[in-house]
């Protein structure tokens, strides 16, 4: 007695909560069909002999179809979205648990009534159900009939993010119903929030999916950090579930949560950390109604800044770039989120000294953010006076003038590429730092600081947008070197430390951000891999082209991690500068006439430029 209980608590323990109304309607149909069998050969009022075997027949029958229907999995079936195959699936069982009803009628030929009896219970018995299950069928086309299909949505989080997102769903014409949530606060569990209940934490993501049939899981918890998002990822991986997410709280910044704002989880949210906590008084008090340069605006850094510097209310913006092409484009995307009226484009070249001088003459910036560089590492081993012309020049230029012409502070974006540079790119954004600090012994009342850091995820030269491309043409994806590592943040996230740091400074510091754990680069491939769909070295293979000229397997963010200070925050590190350094502008500028005019070879350009990043005590930076 006991196993077959257990064997009936097994069985409905496996149907889930939509499929149980369906077992309950089935056991309708089946016990209509059998009193019809005795009633239209018989009676309708049975005679008390008749009622007992008709009971008896009820059970052998029901107990043979759910008995079948149980192997077959019938009731794993979503019948509203039904197609023939699951309704020949269901007929074979039904004829099959017809058949096993036979068998056990010779067991027990003294308490079943005539043979037509059970012809006619056994018709019926297909027709109720199946035609319940057609009606279901034909009700759910009919539902969808002039819009598009509504999909069943689990949220992951109960906040006010959750809550938000729940409620425009229910108010609009939303393609999604939400079902409920799952919520890591164990106080919510069993509760309601918007008239949905909350099934619990992480443990009940799975279950809640099968029992509610879900078919969209959607992560509405913007201060989530990547692993969180990457811990929900494994255990929806074998549900079968689409997955979408909302923005960071930096990209939500006017609080506005909608369904419009989901899109596909990214890479980028699986890198997320911790939200950064800034001094927002601080950085407004610098800011705010200033006068603030940014070069380089039109570049993934750049355009940032520009957008985070308007939410602090800056009397002006000046976007300086070089490529037209670029700036058009950040105008275009600030005046969609109504943010153009206070910004002014420039095309400019930050190493042309006239033009520049005119610019400051003219606005005489307050601030200036200067993140123009040449960044590419193999382009500039190919170009190598171009390099330093923008990187080294450029930044000496604009560092004068903001000198000579008052500004309050001067913040240049610097490159891990700087540690110990083995580029062309990276020895000249180090000598742009030395320049940098140069100038802030000629001009005081300035306050210089420079802020290093990795590479950014979504920036034009990252790797993620040519894996994103080499996956879509079907692969390989290419890595230069299976062990390559490097230091990775997100662009509001970098931009956000940057505005802090430049806030914070009080002149002559170099500021390096936690970058947190270098990213295996063959790793980040793969997940970009799966993110997309397929399997990594299955589907899609990887493969190693070989290190490029100037690149390194490591990224380093100090020439001497033993000497680092640390700041008021607790992103943001110092490391020591030299007092001993000596200005290499005359050095900088007699190489770039000697190229000019033909007298230095490729070779020993390349050379002097990897002379600038300095040797010894004055490189302590």
């Amino acid at each position: 007695m006991e196993r077959l209980l257990d064997k009936l608590s097994s069985f409905w323990l496996g149907i889930s909560n939509n499929n149980r109304g369906v077992v309950f309607v089935d056991a309708v149909c089946l016990f209509t069909a059998v009193y019809l069998g005795y009633a239209l050969r018989l009676t309708f009022f049975l005679s008390e002999g008749y009622r007992v075997e008709m009971l008896v027949s009820c059970a052998l029958f029901s107990g043979s179809v759910f008995f079948l229907f149980y192997f077959g999995k019938i009731y794993r079936i979503l019948w509203p979205q039904a197609s023939v195959e699951e309704y020949a699936r269901f007929f074979k069982y039904y004829c099959f648990g017809v058949a096993l009803y036979a068998v056990l009628l010779w067991f027990f030929k003294g308490y079943v009534g005539p043979r037509s009896s059970v012809a006619i219970l056994s018709s019926l018995g297909i027709i109720f159900m199946g035609g319940a299950r057609a009606s279901w069928r034909l009700l759910h086309v009919a539902n969808q009939v002039g819009r598009e299909q509504r999909h069943r949505a689990l949220i992951i989080g109960a906040g006010n993010a959750g809550t938000q997102l729940a409620r425009d769903m229910m108010r609009n014409d939303s393609k999604f119903v939400p079902v409920g949530f799952i919520d890591e606060n164990p106080a919510l569990r069993g509760m309601y929030v918007a008239s949905l209940k909350v099934f619990g934490g992480r443990e009940e993501l799975s279950r809640a999916v099968k029992d509610e049939s879900v078919e969209i899981v959607l992560i509405a918890i913007p201060s989530a950090s990547g692993s969180q998002i990457s811990s929900y990822l494994d255990i929806l991986s074998d549900c079968g579930v689409s997955v979408r997410v909302l923005p960071t709280l930096l990209d939500l910044a006017d609080g506005q949560v909608s369904v419009s704002r989901l899109r596909s989880v990214s890479l980028e949210d699986l890198l997320r950390r911790e939200s950064v906590k800034l001094d927002i008084g601080g950085i407004s008090g610098v800011i705010g109604g200033k006068c603030v340069l940014v070069t380089g605006a039109g570049g993934s850094i750049g355009s940032e800044i520009c957008k985070q510097v308007l939410a602090h209310k800056p009397k002006q913006v000046l976007a300086l770039g070089h490529g037209e092409q670029s700036i058009y484009l950040l105008m275009e995307s600030l005046a969609a989120a109504k943010l153009d009226g206070a910004t002014l484009p420039i095309i400019a070249d930050i190493a042309d000294t006239k033009t520049m001088e005119a610019i400051f003459r003219e606005f005489s910036p307050d601030i200036v953010f200067h993140a123009a560089a040449h960044k590419h590492v193999p382009l500039m081993e190919d170009n190598p006076r171009e390099a330093l012309r923008v990187n080294a020049l450029g930044t000496r230029t604009l560092a004068n003038l903001a000198g000579r012409y008052g500004a309050e502070r001067f913040v240049m974006i610097s490159t891990d590429k700087a540690v110990n540079p083995t580029s062309v790119m990276g020895a000249t954004k180090r000598a742009a730092e030395r320049l940098l600090f140069s100038a802030q012994r000629e001009h005081e009342k300035t306050l210089y600081m420079a802020v290093r850091f990795g590479n950014v995820l979504g920036s034009r030269g990252s790797v993620v947008p040519k894996f994103e491309k080499q996956i879509e043409n079907g692969g390989p994806v290419t890595v230069t070197h299976m062990d390559m590592k490097r230091y990775f943040m997100l662009i509001p996230e970098a931009v956000s430390l940057v505005l802090q740091a430049g806030a914070m400074g009080g002149g002559g510091e170099l500021f390096v951000l936690d970058m947190g754990e270098p990213v295996n680069i063959a790793d980040m491939a793969r997940t970009l891999i799966r993110l997309h769909g397929y399997e990594p070295d299955t589907d899609i293979e990887i493969t190693c082209t070989g290190i490029r000229p100037g690149e390194k397997l490591y990224e380093e963010l100090f020439y001497d991690t033993k000497h680092v200070d640390v700041t008021s925050h607790d992103k943001i590190y110092l490391s020591p500068i030299s007092e001993a350094e000596t200005d290499i502008m005359p050095e900088v500028l007699r190489l770039l006439e000697d190229t000019a005019s033909g007298d230095v070879s490729a070779g020993e350009l390349r050379s002097r430029i990897m002379a600038f990043a300095g040797s010894g005590s004055s490189c302590t930076a």
